[in-house]
């Protein structure tokens, strides 16, 4: 047997232990989720809470600040926040308030309420466009933008960075691999005619990206402003700079998604390094987990979008609307909590807070990274933290692809809910919260530090 079968053949048995314990104490848990798969298309209420990696996921009790209880009483200390959409921790005293309130004067009535003035104005105060729409999720927000992008430039193509996830847009479900494009992440195709909507080049290649915009077909270029969800990968030094003008000069609108990285501070990545998007979204935080996403559009882009579609006109039916939204889109129940969230909750005190305990938890275990030599790396971005089996940061998602081990992140994964810790399910990511403490931290160094041992022991690291 070779040395690579010999070692795969090892972490597939350390699996098979963690799942095999997970599945020992966890009884109520599958018991649940044998239940739930006679009723859900995928055993739960979304086909994503089966991609835990103890075989079935935990049926949670309840959830309070950094920490989630299951049904079988184990305490987690929670890193992956509900893969960011609980960054403000779970049951947040001044977005349950408000919420609350809300509930009690009425959740949606296709109508506005003076809170959405606050909400605008600190929307625009924070990430500096001037103007705000409302929906119900980052994907609508990302649909939404592409939508614009094609209604004012006439332009069909969007261009993404190979390895990126912007939601269910088709158009981003796109990756290069071995020099071809295809569908990225195992994503099954939807009779999409990809090369007629995308165009796809790799991250961090101003050359590449010229090259695809040279065309004058791309209405758009959706993008993080580093990448985060195919493992981290920063930006290289001078790309955004290449990035904005290189899309005005091509005339391609600038989409930046902010729905990971507005950890990096209250207003994002953009407003910390001075980025000038002409549309940035943003979701799943910014209402406290209640379902939302936003987009906020530079002066320029919404006067060439007042051109096809105007303001109001009290003496003309406006049968027409934008193609985007929903009836639900905006309701009195988000906005009431989208402002609690942003007045009380994601506040630069709690920020401070926040990425002081992801540097605290990045250095212990560059720590022990370090002290065992180990082939590994920790990367940070504000109040995020990304544990990758590489040796150094990817530059794109090639060196994503050629070097990532997803055999070492799910036996992590295992190991970790068995130690009761929680952390993203699709890749190695640890994000803070208000309510995150140096002891949740430091019980994270002490978990780490015996995967470390185990994997070393077994000789797989």
């Amino acid at each position: 047997m070779a040395a690579n079968d010999l070692q795969q053949s090892t972490i597939e048995h350390l699996l098979d232990r963690e799942q095999a314990r997970f599945l020992d104490t966890h009884p109520r848990s599958k018991a649940a989720w044998e239940e739930g798969k006679k009723r859900f298309l995928y055993g739960g209420p979304s086909h994503w809470m089966r991609r835990w990696a103890g075989g079935f996921p935990v049926y949670a009790a309840s959830a309070r600040g950094a920490h989630i209880r299951d049904i079988d009483g184990h305490d987690y200390v929670d890193f992956a926040l509900g893969d960011t959409g609980g960054m403000c921790g779970h049951a947040p005293e001044a977005a349950t308030r408000a919420a609350l309130h809300q509930l009690q004067n009425g959740t949606t009535m296709m109508l506005p309420t003076e809170d959405s003035l606050w909400v605008g104005e600190e929307l625009t105060r924070r990430f500096g466009l001037p103007y705000w729409t409302l929906t119900t999720s980052a994907t609508d927000a990302n649909r939404g933008a592409i939508r614009i992008a094609r209604m004012i430039t006439g332009r069909d193509k969007v261009l993404v960075f190979s390895g990126c996830y912007h939601g269910g847009v088709e158009e981003a479900h796109v990756e290069i691999r071995d020099g071809r494009v295809g569908m990225r992440n195992m994503i099954h195709p939807n009779g999409v005619d990809h090369s007629a909507v995308s165009r796809v080049v790799e991250f961090n290649d101003a050359a590449a990206l010229e090259e695809a915009l040279s065309h004058g077909d791309v209405a758009c270029v959706l993008t993080e402003p580093l990448m985060t969800n195919f493992g981290m990968i920063p930006v290289a030094d001078g790309f955004h700079a290449a990035l904005r003008e290189i899309t005005r000069r091509t005339g391609a609108v600038l989409v930046i998604d902010e729905t990971h990285t507005i950890s990096s501070g209250p207003g994002g990545y953009t407003a910390l390094h001075g980025l000038e998007p002409d549309i940035l979204v943003a979701g799943k935080a910014i209402a406290g987990g209640i379902p939302a996403g936003i987009f906020g559009v530079s002066r320029e882009i919404a006067e060439r979008l007042w051109n096809i579609v105007p303001m109001v006109n009290p003496r003309v039916r406006q049968s027409a609307h934008l193609g985007i939204g929903g009836t639900l889109a905006g309701n009195a129940l988000t906005i009431a909590t989208m402002r609690a969230v942003l007045e009380e909750v994601l506040t630069p005190p709690n920020f401070e807070r926040m990425i002081e305990n992801a540097s605290r938890l990045a250095e212990a275990a560059r720590g022990i990274i370090s002290e065992n030599k180990l082939p590994w790396h920790v990367t940070q971005v504000g109040a995020r933290a990304e544990l990758m089996f590489m040796s150094n940061p990817p530059r794109n998602g090639a060196d994503v692809i050629a070097g990532r081990r997803g055999d070492l992140e799910t036996l992590l994964h295992a190991f970790y809910m068995n130690e009761g810790i929680l952390v993203t399910p699709f890749h190695t990511m640890f994000l803070m919260c208000p309510a995150t403490s140096a002891a949740d931290v430091d019980s994270h160094t002490e978990v780490f530090s015996r995967f470390v041992d185990l994997v070393r022991g077994a000789g797989v690291a």
